[in-house]
């Protein structure tokens, strides 16, 4: 935690030239704001560090952190804002965004112009909904394979799920896996839908008319899943995150997809990994894309204090800030800034390969139903019948 506080106040000297900070003298005049922000449980120590920070720069306004998982805080805010009893800036994933347009819970982006010249591409496009900005893209995301040296080395990877396969059964026996994945998850397992471009609710993420889960190049990816569960011999029942990334970091797997919160796990846990991009599917000759889901900080409608809270979250995208970001939580920075860390450029090289989670409302459907027919899918029903039904079950449904 010392290291930490040094990284503060050394950030903190670079960033008393920070576009959006302005004369202290002045500022301590106004009037005392305190701004809530809720963000998951892991970022406490983040955010109050870059709260002092801020605070330092401008002495009227005091942020305060209150725990709301970022998963959560799209339902809390719901309830919460109306009742004035809700955060000021909050985070969200990205997938979340058109539900909160939606229903009138957050501001549009006060600064696009900002934005728009900060941030990574990608996260850019995670924090668009309708051709509008909303919110401070802070973190981007998306997951890749993690092998371990003393089983496999890099140049040995599989590169396509046809060799994953054979790899897997090669090295499957005696409690040992040669590859392991949450197969209960949509966010991982939408990978075996994306061959020829085939992409969630269309190429653009905005065709609510079909999930385009069924789509014959959907249904192509799908079967090799089905072929790769039967490689691991394992039921979805007995394959979730939590077991999955055990096996790896007790060393009873050569490879396991995962992102970028689990490094500094498999590091305490001993393991020597590196992180490459995805085998492809069959057809391909790249990597299978994956989900990149940029962690937005948002406005909310019912905030007191809007502008206070957007400027703070502009703090949040400065280069210092995401520097510091990263010494804290080892998460993908949504601006450009030197990371020198192996693994993390392995996830950046994914993230080439990536698309943004769509952020229609339709999401929310999306979740349980891909769950379920990933379930399903893995352990032996027919696929087809299975991505039909995923298919109706989400363009079907519809927000009370």
């Amino acid at each position: 935690m010392k290291k930490k506080r040094i990284y503060v106040l050394t950030f903190l000297a670079a960033a008393m030239c920070f576009t959006g900070c302005g004369s202290q003298n002045k500022e301590s005049e106004k009037e005392q704001v305190t701004i809530k922000v809720w963000e998951s449980l892991e970022v406490k120590d983040y955010i109050e560090a870059v709260g002092e920070a801020y605070h330092e720069l401008h002495p009227e306004v005091n942020v305060v952190f209150e725990n709301v998982e970022s998963q959560n805080s799209s339902a809390q805010i719901i309830l919460d804002g109306p009742a004035g009893a809700g955060a000021d800036l909050f985070a969200a994933p990205c997938d979340k965004l058109g539900e909160l347009v939606e229903g009138g819970h957050v501001l549009p982006a006060g600064d696009s112009d900002f934005i728009s010249a900060s941030v990574l591409p990608s996260c850019l496009k995670a924090a668009t909904y309708e051709e509008q900005l909303y919110g401070y893209p802070v973190s981007d995301e998306t997951y890749a394979l993690y092998y371990n040296k003393a089983f496999i080395s890099e140049k040995e990877v599989p590169k396509t799920w046809e060799d994953m396969i054979t790899y897997t059964k090669e090295h499957t026996k005696d409690g040992s896996y040669g590859f392991v994945m949450d197969a209960t998850n949509g966010y991982y397992t939408i990978i075996f839908a994306t061959a020829k471009g085939n992409r969630l609710f269309g190429p653009d993420g905005t065709d609510t008319s079909s999930t385009y889960l069924d789509h014959e190049d959907a249904i192509r990816g799908f079967t090799v899943m089905s072929d790769l569960a039967k490689a691991v011999g394992i039921s979805s029942s007995d394959l979730n995150t939590e077991i999955a990334d055990n096996l790896f970091a007790t060393g009873k797997a050569a490879m396991e997809i995962s992102g970028p919160w689990n490094t500094a796990v498999f590091e305490e846990a001993g393991i020597d990994y590196g992180v490459t991009t995805l085998p492809s599917l069959p057809g391909e000759e790249t990597p299978a894309v994956s989900f990149s889901g940029a962690r937005l900080m948002l406005v909310s409608a019912y905030s007191k204090y809007p502008e206070e809270a957007e400027d703070f979250a502009k703090f949040l995208l400065s280069e210092e800030m995401q520097k510091l970001r990263y010494e804290y939580l080892k998460c993908i920075p949504s601006v450009e800034v030197e990371i020198k860390n192996e693994a993390i450029e392995g996830f950046m090289e994914q993230l080439e390969y990536a698309s943004p989670m769509p952020s229609t409302p339709k999401m929310t459907f999306f979740w349980d139903s891909m769950s379920s027919a990933s379930k399903n899918i893995w352990d032996g029903a027919d696929v087809k019948d299975t991505m039909d039904s995923c298919n109706r079950a989400i363009i079907n449904s519809t927000l009370e």
